[in-house]
């Protein structure tokens, strides 16, 4: 019987983490695949998606922040040797997903309409942000029973498929993106409801070969799988307790950058563009950061599982410097040629836009290598369990962050440096106290 041997060498961090890297990157690359394709199709096809693709984001990342939370307390049991016990695991989140997903897909269908137009005010722009939630909607129940099963597979820390998976969906997205924006190949021309329905129809395929896996994997047997389980009432209020910090986290730090975004768009509209390029750059860049991050959650609960709590700091300290060290390699180039590298996804006729940005991309870089230590210790903190606790940082960070953003951009007007400036006070900060609760041991004692 397959059994995972713990142990904190660079190998197994890497071989965790790599695949859940590309998957935790579908969703941006979707959304860039989304936003280039419909570049060159349209200028208000463009401008719409801008807009509604972060807001699918932030639906998106509530299936996935309760996912990690079952992803962890699979972990936990694998730990254990509970087997069993992490199948009945993952059927309760598979199921809480499903729930999830139907509401969140009736409230779309019946309330888009209404909610975008409390911030739109040009009305073929709403049109456009509605057309494309009507067909993008769909995807949710695949989105949120996807991440249920990457959770499984990341908990019991067998996440090679996952590579093959979003190979899949990426490559469907972008062939679908090109037959249904522009009407190629027999298909209707359909712009922006075209990207949206070839990132459902993307999804649909990914999850249905990711079930035919799970059916015919014979290492997952003995979690017992396709078994009817006893779920109890214990088990989702123990998984509801550990995602919903993660998920008011996600939610917080999105609310927080369209705060600052909207800061942004008083200063001006050619700042506001750079802005939104270093952010798309900046999605980008951390792409490793997102996967070490879920790699360390699964790592650090299987180890306390495995009742080998020494070993945690050792393995987050070795994560961090792994980080940092993909997160240099990919972003030196982009930072030093942006011109080359960002040329071919969004220039037209000139590159004025990437110029305006190139001065800024130092500080982007910055900001990337703070990320990268701050956001590994937030998920070496939530994955001891103690989510409260990583959400109470973050919470008070969030407030500075937005004083700082409001008095650097609102009050005294420094220049986009000092702007994005609050990223860095941001991770920072949060780098700083989740070291110290770390070293408390307080985390020693949870048990669910």
């Amino acid at each position: 019987m397959h059994r995972m041997k713990l142990n904190t060498s660079y190998s197994q961090i890497l071989s965790l983490s790599v695949p859940i890297m590309l998957g935790s990157a579908a969703q941006n690359i979707i959304v860039l695949s989304d936003n280039v394709f419909l570049y060159h199709y349209s200028s208000l096809d463009f401008a719409a998606a801008g807009l509604v693709g972060v807001f699918y984001l932030i639906v998106a990342s509530i299936g996935y922040g309760f996912s990690r939370g079952g992803q962890i307390i699979i972990a936990r049991r694998n730990g254990e040797h509970n087997y069993i016990g992490a199948g009945t695991d993952f059927q309760a989140l598979f199921l809480f997903e499903l729930t999830l997903s139907i509401i969140l897909f009736l409230l779309l269908q019946l309330f888009s309409r209404d909610f975008f137009s409390l911030f739109i005010n040009n009305p073929d722009i709403l049109e456009k942000c509605v057309e494309y939630i009507k067909y993008r909607s769909w995807g949710v129940f695949f989105s949120y029973l996807g991440v249920s099963l990457i959770a499984f597979y990341t908990g019991i820390a067998n996440t090679k498929f996952i590579i093959y998976d979003t190979i899949v969906l990426i490559v469907v997205n972008v062939i679908l993106n090109y037959f249904l924006v522009f009407g190629k190949g027999g298909f209707p021309e359909m712009g922006i409801g075209g990207a949206a329905l070839a990132s459902t129809l993307a999804e649909v395929v990914a999850f249905a070969v990711f079930i035919g896996y799970m059916i015919y994997d014979k290492a997952n047997r003995k979690y017992e799988l396709l078994s009817i389980h006893r779920l109890s009432i214990r088990t989702f209020k123990s998984m509801f307790s550990i995602s919903s910090p993660i998920v008011f986290q996600s939610i917080l730090g999105i609310g927080s950058w369209f705060l600052f975004f909207s800061f942004i768009e008083n200063v001006g509209g050619r700042e506001l563009e750079i802005s939104n390029l270093m952010r798309t750059v900046y999605l980008i860049l951390s792409i490793p950061c997102w996967g070490y991050s879920a790699g360390i959650n699964t790592l650090v609960s299987n180890f306390i599982g495995n009742k080998k709590r020494q070993a945690v700091l050792p393995l987050i300290y070795k994560t961090t410097k792994l980080n940092l060290l993909s997160t240099m390699l990919i972003s030196m180039p982009v930072v030093l040629f942006p011109e080359f590298f960002l040329y071919p996804l969004f220039g037209k006729e000139d590159m004025t836009l990437i110029l305006l940005a190139k001065p800024y991309m130092p500080m982007l870089l910055a900001i990337l290598m703070t990320f990268g230590v701050g956001g590994i210790f937030i998920n070496g903190l939530i994955g001891t369990g103690h989510t409260q606790t990583a959400l109470r940082i973050q919470t008070i960070f969030t407030i500075v962050y937005i004083i700082y953003s409001y008095l650097m951009i609102k009050i005294w007007y420094l220049g986009l440096n000092w702007a994005w400036g609050a990223e860095i006070i941001y991770w920072g900060g949060i780098a700083i106290m989740s070291l110290l609760y770390l070293k408390t041991k307080k985390w020693h004692f949870l048990k669910f």
